[in-house]
């Protein structure tokens, strides 16, 4: 199976990182990934999984993340500000990310692409599906959300570990990233403790930036509620949730699935804010089954 090291490519006014796993003659499947998650929170082994049934998959740093472009001289916002409702120095919005990724699909030269996003990556997803119909052949949403802040809210323990201070030191960015997810990962799967430090680790290695992160945040929390566009949005739609995730609550995939005619809703047993590698099979199974469903039609 082919796959590509890190190649870049300018979008815009930003430079995106980016791999590819399987043959670029298989039909696409683009993957966008989360806030503050670089692109290898998708791992190696679930992108071969997806090659070997015949996709060409596309996983990329979104822009402020691993080796694609930070906006340093934005600088860091004041997040509790944004919550207040202050957006006055908020970078960038959820839509400038949906284009980062219709400029991949153009860079890559391909028209469209199947979609999949996780956490901010289904938002960014939701938002690439209103924009550019045209660009996705099929939407995947994983614990994500529509904007309303009705819905989605996470839990207390969860928005503690999201808003903690940022880790000073390699030691402590591995470390954090374990306390995190002990609070929001998958209660009903196993704690997969030295995979999950060997990828903060290598996360840590390849680019740290906390204030990019925030910037992402500050986008998240200044970006419209999308539950009305999302109404106009007639791609086949698949919306998977955990049905125990703490940071993004299953209310939030159930209104993403309510909000989009037709979409099918997949609430996972035991499942976190995370991708446990006991879920693959089925969501590997799920998203090629939508695949396929498409590509027949």
């Amino acid at each position: 199976m082919e796959h590509t090291g890190v190649q870049t490519t300018r979008v815009g006014d930003v430079e995106l990182a980016y791999e590819t796993f399987g043959s670029p003659e298989d039909t696409p499947l683009l993957l966008v990934m989360g806030l503050a998650t670089q692109m290898i929170g998708w791992p190696d082994e679930f992108c071969r999984m997806l090659a070997d049934r015949g996709l060409y998959v596309i996983r990329f740093d979104n822009r402020d993340i691993g080796l694609s472009t930070h906006l340093d001289a934005a600088g860091a916002p004041d997040v509790l500000a944004v919550m207040g409702g202050d957006h006055s120095r908020v970078a960038y919005r959820l839509p400038d990310m949906a284009e980062d990724t219709a400029g991949l699909l153009d860079a890559l030269g391909l028209g469209s692409a199947h979609v999949v996003g996780a956490s901010m990556g289904g938002m960014i997803a939701q938002a690439l599906a209103i924009a550019h119909p045209e660009k996705v052949r099929s939407l995947t949403s994983i614990m994500s959300t529509t904007g309303d802040p009705a819905v989605g809210a996470p839990a207390e323990a969860a928005l503690g570990v999201l808003l903690a201070p940022p880790a000073t030191d390699r030691e402590s960015a591995v470390q954090r990233a374990v306390d995190t997810y002990r609070v929001i990962g998958s209660p009903g799967f196993e704690f997969d403790e030295s995979g999950l430090r060997e990828r903060a680790g290598l996360s840590f290695d390849r680019a740290y930036n906390p204030a990019g992160v925030a910037r992402q945040l500050a986008a998240i929390l200044a970006s419209p509620d999308r539950t009305a566009d999302l109404a106009r949005v007639a791609v086949p739609t698949l919306v998977v949730h955990g049905a125990q995730d703490a940071l993004v609550n299953v209310s939030g995939g159930r209104a993403t699935a309510a909000a989009i005619p037709g979409a099918e809703l997949v609430v996972v047993e035991g499942m976190g804010h995370d991708l446990p590698r006991e879920v693959w099979p089925q969501l590997v199974d799920r998203i090629t089954g939508l695949v396929d469903r498409v590509e027949r039609a």
